[in-house]
């Protein structure tokens, strides 16, 4: 799984390194270390109006990380759909419409796992945890999926409190330095691939299945990192320091 992971670029720099072309300045995000289940995340979609002639656009949005159906009773959910499986994400009811429709990119510099340690002199184990990231320090463009919740105890569809958007990370099985780690990792997409996954108009499964491939061996670096990043309270670039 992907329970956390850093983000500290800009949304200049994203605006630029995704093509962007729609943002709001309102939603812009604190750099963050240590991000975390049901905060706000940057995420790239495309967006098209209402009707079949109107322009798809790029956007950067900021996100709830943890997926909400839109058939969901309670949004609390979400804690509980931060990561949805490659190989099964088509076929769950909690991700297929949005599979089908709603995908995006979650901008990251590299993200967390824990490894079970034994400590020789006590016989306790413990939970050491790495960062992982990419070995050319380049952004992570991690597989997404989002979608809207409605909620029923607003009255009207233009209060901003009416709407709800979160998002989920796709993960596959782990390669590289990671699989040392943890069986699972987060998704990744290359450049070549984002225009086809972003595209509201490619609904085709079988084809988007066919982008969502496990990523090269030898593009991920691991490294352990302090404890001080299990509490969630914590942030700041001395998380990724690495532990002595």
């Amino acid at each position: 799984m992907c329970g956390r992971y850093t983000s500290t670029r800009s949304p200049e720099d994203l605006t630029r390194l995704f093509q962007v072309t729609d943002w709001r300045p309102a939603e812009t995000l604190a750099p963050s270390w240590n991000v975390a289940p049901t905060d706000e995340v940057y995420a790239v979609l495309e967006r098209a109006g209402r009707d079949d002639g109107d322009e798809v656009r790029r956007q950067l949005r900021a996100l709830r990380w943890g997926l909400v159906p839109s058939w969901a009773k309670d949004p609390k959910v979400g804690s509980r759909m931060i990561n949805a499986r490659v190989e099964t994400v088509h076929e769950k009811p909690a991700y297929r419409r949005a599979f089908a429709k709603r995908r995006c990119l979650l901008p990251a510099d590299g993200f967390y796992e824990w490894e079970q340690v034994k400590d020789e002199a006590t016989g306790r184990t413990r939970k050491q945890p790495y960062f992982i990231h990419p070995s050319d320090e380049q952004v992570m463009a991690m597989a997404g999926l989002y979608e809207y919740w409605r909620n029923p105890d607003v009255k009207g569809d233009d209060d901003p409190e009416a709407w709800l958007t979160t998002c989920t990370i796709l993960t596959t099985e782990a390669t590289d330095e990671a699989g040392r780690v943890h069986p699972r990792m987060p998704l990744a997409l290359s450049p070549d691939h984002y225009d086809a996954w972003l595209d509201p108009h490619h609904q085709d499964t079988d084809d988007l299945r066919a982008l969502l491939t496990r990523p090269a061996d030898g593009r991920l670096t691991t490294r352990p990192v302090s404890t001080a990043v299990n509490n969630v309270r914590n942030n700041g670039a001395h998380l990724l320091d690495a532990a002595g």
